[in-house]
């Protein structure tokens, strides 16, 4: 097991990741957990559900390595063309 420095201090929204999981776009399910940001691995649009967000919004022309800074609680299959789509959390 990996000594961890900084497990006494509280995660923040703005404190790195410290979950990550692969991201499979549905219409029908949420993310596992809300993100921290979104790792986008292969360019193309992403249809997000924010956080706090009633709609959905549409990322368009993400290039290839972006990372969103963005609280999301769902990516929609619909309207999404990239992949390889990193949670971080």
């Amino acid at each position: 097991m990996t000594n961890d420095p900084f497990a006494n201090y509280k995660d923040s929204p703005i404190a790195p990741s410290t979950n990550c999981f692969a991201v499979q776009p549905s219409d029908d399910e949420g993310l596992p957990v809300p993100t921290k940001a979104l790792y986008v691995g292969q360019a193309g649009d992403v249809m997000l559900l924010a956080l706090r967000s009633a709609s959905p919004v549409l990322f368009a022309n993400v290039p290839a390595g972006t990372i969103l800074d963005v609280r999301a609680q769902a990516v929609h299959a619909t309207g999404t063309t990239a992949s390889d789509i990193v949670g971080l959390a």
